[in-house]
């Protein structure tokens, strides 16, 4: 290659990265074109809270229409799928694609997502270096992504290149949810609890706040456990607990790694204890797993359930009568949260559109601003410098008969 032909290409090179970087889409002096992605696992055993996250993410652009409110800005949606059929759930690899994928297309000027926390931590820093492109996740809650607090060393700085945050998420962290789970267990009579992770970013997070706060407030830690989320066969794991004398586990993972399973093989050791978790393990998929054994499984919940939503403001019972006369089907837990995502988005969109700026730059300043915002969780809330809602409230839940019940609020 001579090196004329290198210095057109590298120059080449270097304007796509600037459009992409800066956004393409023409202000909305003359017709413009924005996409909004979404990147959850939508195949293995999150497939059915994904599908009603994807579907509550249509229904709100349908419920706010596929323009700009001025009318000169067309929407569209696109769900991408972050979870590959070799892993089962979400793959690092293909997520790394999607963030890439959204990057090369200048009319992507928002990234909804992720579900899984250790997906956001590949994604972030690829968006950061493209303008930055906004992500906005309705389910992520592993601290390290926007707070020092229970993170890991370089957390969250080296997800930000840039220096610029980009990265927003609508439901509280791990660092108050591990810690509300210690102490709801605590409240409920338990003296010792068996803990195990799925050795995720999400799992071993919220299960290391809950093991600190356990510690504090008396609950006695029998051990913190990793689990082989490849197996299908928990006996021995069964047994050692059995004979550990906890009257309790918490499972800190996500529902592809087999909470049901372990489960089961307690129940089949003799184990009489209580068994729970964090919201990855609050899903339909969860219960199946586990059949019967899943009677009386508690879960915690950064937020509250839709049932719940529904009764905590007009708009939230608006969503919830509409969702289930489209889809004739319950919403699971974070579909609520991704309907509220989708507005947030919206809103910045008609906020750029009207100043005339349809942007990368301007999107992410548009939601990082985002005030008091009137949506359907029932109580108006922000996003702080970091990029956490304001919103702290959590949900106790139980399975009963067969289906999850909201018991409280807990905080």
């Amino acid at each position: 290659m001579n090196r004329k032909f290198m210095l057109v290409a590298t120059l080449v090179l270097a304007v796509a990265v600037v459009l992409a970087a800066c956004g393409t889409t023409a202000p909305p002096t003359a017709a413009c074109k924005v996409k909004i992605v979404s990147s959850l696992p939508m195949q293995g055993a999150a497939k059915a809270q994904t599908d009603t996250m994807v579907n509550t993410i249509k229904q709100a652009l349908e419920d706010h229409g596929a323009k700009s409110k001025d009318g000169k800005c067309t929407i569209e949606y696109l769900p991408w799928d972050d979870a590959s059929a070799a892993l089962g759930k979400w793959d690092p690899a293909v997520e790394t694609a999607n963030a890439n994928k959204a990057v090369a297309d200048a009319e992507v000027l928002a990234y909804l997502g992720t579900y899984n926390s250790g997906a956001a931590k590949l994604s972030i820093p690829i968006l950061n270096q493209a303008g930055p492109l906004v992500m906005v996740s309705p389910a992520n809650t592993y601290p390290g992504l926007t707070k020092t607090a229970s993170a890991e060393a370089g957390e969250p700085a080296k997800y930000y290149p840039t220096g610029v945050r980009n990265y927003a998420r609508v439901v509280p962290a791990d660092d108050i949810q591990g810690a509300v789970g210690a102490r709801w267990y605590k409240d409920l009579g338990m003296k010792s609890v068996y803990i195990l992770d799925d050795q995720e970013l999400y799992g071993k997070g919220v299960a290391d706040v809950f093991n600190a706060e356990a510690k504090k407030i008396g609950l006695e830690v029998k051990a913190q456990e990793g689990i082989d989320t490849k197996a299908t066969d928990y006996s021995a794991l069964a047994t050692k607990i059995a004979n550990s004398g906890a009257d309790s586990v918490y499972f800190g993972g996500i529902e592809s790694n087999h909470p049901g399973l372990v489960l089961k093989a307690l129940r089949a050791a003799g184990w009489k204890g209580q068994f729970g978790g964090p919201d990855g393990i609050f899903t339909t998929s969860v219960i199946q797993e586990a059949g019967t054994d899943g009677e009386g499984m508690i879960a915690t919940a950064g937020g509250i359930p839709p049932k719940e939503v529904a009764k905590a403001s007009p708009a939230g019972q608006k969503w919830y009568d509409a969702y289930k006369a489209k889809f004739n089907a319950e919403p699971e837990f974070y579909a609520t949260y991704a309907y509220e995502t989708m507005n947030v988005l919206l809103a910045a969109l008609d906020k750029c559109a009207a100043a005339g700026t349809v942007t990368r730059v301007c999107m992410r300043d548009s939601v990082f601003a985002t005030k008091d915002f009137d949506g359907m969780l029932g109580a108006k809330w922000s996003f702080d410098a970091g990029g956490d809602t304001t919103l702290t409230t959590m949900s106790a839940n139980v399975v009963k008969g067969g289906e999850w019940t909201f018991i409280s609020p807990l905080k």
